[in-house]
């Protein structure tokens, strides 16, 4: 799941809303498994153009334009032409579907965090595990999403992370557990009558809701193992989940059809004290006055100590039909440089998923980003799995039928743990 300009939730929120209806396309990836082998290779010195597939607009897309520059004027011999992929995810991975099975038009592929497993299941990407990757100064989650049956097949672009945001002038000291949380945010409403609710989170029957479920998790000490999760941890943490709504009233009914616009929409209103949303919150926020200097942004908190962040982010991967890998290499390599992602932190607020980039330079350029970073070192992958999708589409029904009391917790954990051992492919 991938995110953002400084001003537009976009890209979480189209790859996102677009999870469940790609689930059908997985099955094709997988029966097309390995089909491909390396074409014959162009030299890095020679004159070549390579093919660049990403979906950045507004701000990112202004900062790629400027890297894709910089390399170019680096690298004279080698050209970056950019195919520019649809705005929503189930298009983007049908796009990318349809020229991998055609074996051409696809050289570096800009891919959410969620697909590199099915890509390399089917051989559509190279391992790269040989390249000379800083692979110990990525964050943890990030790398693990970029791994499929223990080799790198991706490299970590930029990272997001879903963390819990709060109002400073409302809340003085940060919440230490879930149960905290709950009533520092009904504290919260009683004392200031313009506030319409405490806490405000995504509920939508989409990918948005497992991304939080991850955080809600890890505030419960649970875990999205889908051999195994049916746990008391992972019952308190569905439970939390029907409470704030029902029986806490911290979060409105409405919420359950709220994506991450409409939690965006909510937090910088003013009308909620806390909200859980990705970094490209931050960014937006320090523009309202009313907020401004009065924001801190948290992990979720945990009973346990060892909270989870969502991890959201994008990944750079090689076709392994690419008659240009290696001059590929060097374009990821410079994109994913630390002087170059701070360059596009700064411009686009694209948190880097080098940690070496963390610099006094970019937080003195943007001083938020020293909070987030905070937060990415707790992020939490989803479940890497070839058929990650339709998994998702089975925990989504799952939270979702928890949220309107058709289930209880355990029935729910129950009935999609049976399910997803059932889906094709499932390994565990």
């Amino acid at each position: 799941m991938a995110i953002f300009t400084k001003t537009q939730p976009g890209r979480l929120a189209r790859r996102a809303a677009g999870m469940a209806a790609i689930a059908g396309l997985v099955g094709t990836a997988a029966a097309c498994s390995s089909s491909a082998a390396p074409a014959a290779q162009t030299s890095a010195a020679a004159k070549q153009t390579i093919i660049f597939a990403t979906d950045g607009l507004g701000a990112e897309g202004a900062a790629t334009t400027a890297a894709i520059k910089g390399f170019e004027a680096q690298y004279p011999n080698i050209t970056v032409s950019v195919l520019n992929l649809d705005s929503s995810a189930n298009n983007q991975y049908q796009q990318l579907t349809q020229r991998f099975q055609a074996g051409t038009g696809l050289d570096v592929i800009d891919g959410d965090v969620t697909w590199a497993p099915a890509f390399a299941s089917a051989g559509w990407i190279q391992n790269l595990s040989s390249d000379g990757f800083p692979t110990s100064q990525y964050f943890p989650g990030q790398l693990a999403s970029a791994q499929y049956s223990g080799s790198l097949y991706a490299v970590p672009w930029f990272v997001n992370a879903e963390g819990i945001y709060y109002r400073t002038d409302l809340v003085k000291t940060p919440p230490t557990s879930p149960a905290a949380l709950v009533s520092d945010a009904q504290a919260a409403v009683k004392a200031d009558p313009s506030l319409k609710e405490g806490f405000a989170w995504e509920a939508d029957k989409y990918e948005g809701s497992i991304t939080a479920l991850v955080s809600f998790l890890g505030g419960f000490g649970g875990k999205l193992d889908l051999s195994d999760l049916n746990t008391p941890a992972n019952q308190a943490a569905l439970q939390f989940m029907y409470n704030t709504i029902h029986s806490d009233a911290i979060t409105p009914q409405a919420a359950t059809g709220w994506q991450e616009s409409n939690v965006q929409s909510a937090w910088e209103s003013g009308q909620t004290a806390f909200a859980l949303n990705w970094p490209y919150e931050y960014a937006s926020t320090e523009k309202i006055a009313t907020l401004k200097n009065n924001v801190s942004w948290i992990p979720f908190p945990s009973t346990t100590g060892t909270p989870a962040a969502a991890l959201g982010g994008d990944n750079l991967m090689i076709a392994t039909k690419s008659a240009h890998t290696q001059a590929d290499l060097e374009f990821i390599k410079y994109l994913t440089s630390p002087s170059v992602e701070i360059t596009r932190a700064e411009s686009a607020g694209d948190p880097p998923a080098n940690s070496t980039a963390y610099t006094s330079a970019l937080y003195a350029a943007a001083p938020y980003f020293k909070q987030e970073q905070a937060v990415f070192a707790d992020t939490v992958s989803r479940p890497s799995s070839p058929i990650y999708t339709n998994i998702s589409s089975v925990l989504q029904t799952m939270v979702s039928s928890v949220l309107a009391g058709q289930e209880s917790p355990s029935a729910a954990l129950s009935s999609a743990q049976s399910q997803i051992t059932s889906l094709p492919g499932y390994t565990s």
